[in-house]
């Protein structure tokens, strides 16, 4: 089990946009099982929608491949990386997500290859199937962005 603390030192996100409070169970390169606790407080409720609170099914892809990436970036070889979105597949809403709901996502390793990784993910309230799909993730040093903008800025710097 992984607290949030943990989940921070694996997955970049912050407050507002971490939406995984807990892995429950995690084995690396096959599983793993979080929850997001859903509140009113959550800044998206104020839009979305005024007297009718519903997660944004996209938010619920988010929390959904956060579970992912943690599997994913908890894989030897893999930790300190990013997991950047690559693609989703086969992603279907069934259930609303509302305030005062935990969501728990179930999400197993469907392939990998290289820097490339495929997962299966559903999303539950309950016994209620609230969302689910495949998620394709590229994974990327945390420093590559630095270094490209780095190599950018040298070579203007030489053509000067």
């Amino acid at each position: 089990m992984l607290d949030v603390e943990q989940i921070r030192n694996i997955l970049p996100h912050r407050y507002p946009f971490l939406l995984v409070d807990r892995i429950l169970e995690l084995v690396p390169g096959k599983m793993a099982r979080g929850y997001k606790n859903v509140t009113i407080n959550e800044e998206f409720f104020e839009g979305h929608f005024p007297g009718h609170a519903v997660m944004p099914g996209v938010l619920v892809c988010e929390a959904m491949a956060q579970v992912g990436g943690v599997l994913l970036l908890s894989m030897t070889g893999n930790e300190g990386k990013l997991a950047y979105f690559g693609g989703m597949d086969k992603v279907r809403f069934r259930k609303p997500v509302v305030p005062g709901d935990v969501l728990v996502t179930d999400v197993e390793m469907i392939a990998t290859k290289g820097n490339i990784g495929k997962i299966r993910a559903t999303a539950r309230v309950g016994d209620d199937v609230a969302a689910e799909g495949e998620f394709i993730f590229a994974l990327v040093d945390r420093d590559r962005r630095n270094s490209l903008t780095d190599d950018v800025v040298e070579n203007n710097k030489e053509g000067q």
